[in-house]
C-alpha cells in the first residue's frame, strides 16, 4: 500500500451500527477530524469532572455507585483515545514525519 506523507487513519470514538471501529483518513484537518477533536476535548474534560466528584468526600453511596459507572464509562473512551493517538504516533513516527496530537 503506498503512503501518502501527512495522510493516516484516526481511530474514532464512535462505531458503526454493527460494532465495528470506525476510521477517518486524511490528514487531520477536515471536517470529521475537527469533530472527532472536539469530542475527544469533552470526553477528557468530563472524566476530570468525574475524578472531582469521586474526591467528594460528602457522597452517598448511591451517588458513588453513579459516579462509578459514568467514570467506566469515560475511562473506556479514554482509552479509545489514547489508543487512536498511539496508533497516530506510531505511523507518523514510520514515515518520519512529525508526529499529530
Amino acid at each position: 500500500m503506498t503512503r501518502t506523507p501527512g495522510v493516516s487513519a484516526r481511530l474514532l470514538l464512535w462505531s458503526s451500527a454493527e460494532g465495528k471501529p470506525c476510521y477517518v483518513v486524511g490528514d487531520g484537518t477536515g471536517r470529521v477530524s475537527r469533530l472527532a477533536d472536539n469530542i475527544e476535548s469533552a470526553q477528557l474534560g468530563m472524566a476530570l469532572e468525574l475524578l472531582d466528584h469521586a474526591d467528594d468526600h460528602q457522597v452517598t453511596s448511591a451517588q458513588l455507585r453513579y459516579v462509578l459507572a459514568r467514570m467506566a464509562e469515560v475511562l473506556r473512551d479514554v482509552h479509545r483515545i489514547a489508543r487512536s493517538r498511539g496508533e497516530r504516533l506510531a505511523a507518523s513516527a514510520g514515515d518520519g514525519s512529525s508526529p499529530q496530537v
